[in-house]
């Protein structure tokens, strides 16, 4: 067998070729091909080149295929199959995939989306598994590095965030925390009131100035920060227990105040959060997943 050189053989002609050995005829390839006559022809000839064969031998009746063609045209089509398939996105089927849906979220983050999402994957895709990471660090980095998946958050990406795919959970409002005990419970909650007292905050990576501490350094101000948490699970206790304050999504302080001596009040410097999902690159397969969860993407 000679030795071909693939970089000096123009691909797309197999495409012509396989048109031309099906319809065995140039001006009916032309037309499925969308060419014209002249090009189709003009690749015939370097086709006979490249095979050193005629691979269409006129006869009275028309066209016939040479012996090498009739060998070359179970093989073309398999092989122009296989590289659709290769090139085409895989379909995403529910029912049978067996990936497995790494998340990143802090606790009650993904105790307010991911039940939900479980309950469809136990329906529509039984066989997928659900993996849940929280511990606390820049989250940003597990979806680059390719550790997870997702991640549901709050917060934006210290990158642009077009290298991500990203699917809106919910928006909500800050609202400011504290045990019922507070002496700040009965009285209005001023920006200046709010400053002097102290203050907690949950940190995702544990670095790093707070949301609310980059706010109000646009303002001039500041507040002290007494108590630094990589997650929400013990916000009520510390509130209970303390004088600390905690400003957080209402959607998470709804939960956590639940069953707790614990109330929330509107914060004087009240602003809007959404909570997205961020999705990595090229998890569009894994991304059916939430699709079917009826989640809209961004």
């Amino acid at each position: 067998m000679r030795e071909v050189n693939l970089r000096s053989i123009d691909l797309n002609l197999l495409v012509v070729l396989l048109a031309l050995l099906e319809t065995r005829h140039v001006t009916r390839a032309a037309d499925r091909l969308h060419m014209s006559q002249p090009a189709v022809s003009r690749a015939l000839q370097r086709l006979r080149g490249t095979f050193d064969d005629e691979l269409l031998v006129r006869t009275t009746a028309g066209y016939d295929l040479s012996a090498r063609a009739v060998s070359l045209l179970p093989k073309l089509q398999t092989l122009l199959d296989d590289t659709a398939q290769l090139i085409a996105e895989p379909e995403f089927i529910p029912a049978q995939a067996r990936d497995v849906v790494r998340f990143y979220g802090l606790d009650l983050e993904a105790c307010c989306f991911l039940p939900s999402l479980m309950k469809v994957l136990q329906e529509e895709a039984p066989q997928m598994r659900l993996e849940m990471r929280s511990d606390p660090r820049n989250h940003f980095d597990l979806l680059e590095e390719g550790d997870v998946h997702f991640t549901i958050t709050a917060l934006s990406p210290s990158r642009s965030e077009s290298q991500y795919r990203r699917l809106l959970m919910a928006q909500t409002h800050t609202v400011c925390l504290m045990g019922e005990h507070h002496p700040l419970v009965n009285q209005e909650l001023t920006l200046e009131k709010y400053l002097a007292a102290s203050h907690g905050i949950v940190s995702v990576t544990g670095q790093g100035m707070g949301i609310i501490d980059e706010r109000l350094e646009t303002l001039g101000k500041s507040r002290h920060l007494g108590l630094r948490l990589s997650n929400f699970m013990s916000v009520a206790d510390f509130c209970e227990t303390t004088d600390l304050l905690f400003v957080l999504p209402e959607l998470i302080a709804k939960r956590i105040v639940d069953g707790r001596r614990v109330i929330y009040r509107e914060v004087p410097h009240r602003y809007t959060r959404q909570i997205l999902i961020f999705i990595s690159t090229g998890m569009s397969v894994i991304t059916g997943t939430l699709c079917v969860s009826g989640y809209g993407s961004s």
